[in-house]
């Protein structure tokens, strides 16, 4: 794959847990229980990467990048896919996880964020 180092980054997160959603066939990777990122495949089986991205951001990059699409399956203002075999350079999908990752943890309460960033989380 491409993007050899994305699963490591991904989970690197603090706080940051994986599963694999089967029904979707697809990997998900969770804060506070809410998705940042999913890693799956669209209709024909290519392998995407889809997350949550500052509209405006989202869209200059869907203008720069051919293989940057509104979210698959997903809230097309909001989320982003991006497809692995293209030519998205590395430090712009990094700075895309990494933008969703905050996104989604500032949606969590307050004391959520707290556990998360302290290391407390209690199952």
């Amino acid at each position: 794959m491409k993007y050899g180092w994305l699963d490591e980054y991904c989970i690197s997160k603090k706080g940051a847990e994986k599963d694999l959603k089967v029904e979707w066939n697809a990997t998900r990777y969770l804060i506070g229980g809410k998705m940042f990122v999913m890693q799956g495949g669209d209709k024909n089986k290519k392998a995407i990467i889809t997350l949550k991205c500052e509209p405006m951001f989202g869209q200059l990059l869907r203008e720069k990048y051919e293989h940057i699409i509104p979210g698959y399956y997903m809230n097309k203002e909001h989320w982003n896919s991006v497809y692995l075999d293209g030519d998205v350079p590395d430090d712009i999908l990094k700075q895309m996880i990494d933008m969703s990752y905050e996104l989604v943890l500032n949606s969590l309460s307050k004391k959520k964020v707290r556990e998360i960033m302290e290391g407390n989380m209690l199952e």
